[in-house]
């Protein structure tokens, strides 16, 4: 997911996707803890997506005060 991507969406589309993301934080979290995680790169690209749409839903509800 890529920048572009996150600010094409809607806040409450972007709502959704944290949400979702989230979700899917935890569960990669609980499956290294079980040592289950096949993919470790993935908790990275994770806690990314989460800081990009973190900073998008931030801009958009700075610029509505405007």
């Amino acid at each position: 997911m890529n920048a572009s991507d996150v600010r094409a969406k809607t806040s409450d589309e972007l709502k959704d996707e944290l949400a979702a993301l989230k979700k899917e934080q935890f569960n990669l979290r609980f499956q290294r803890a079980t040592q289950q995680l096949e993919s470790t790169a993935r908790v990275r690209e994770v806690r990314r997506d989460i800081a990009r749409v973190k900073t998008v839903l931030r801009e958009k509800r700075d610029n509505q005060g405007q």
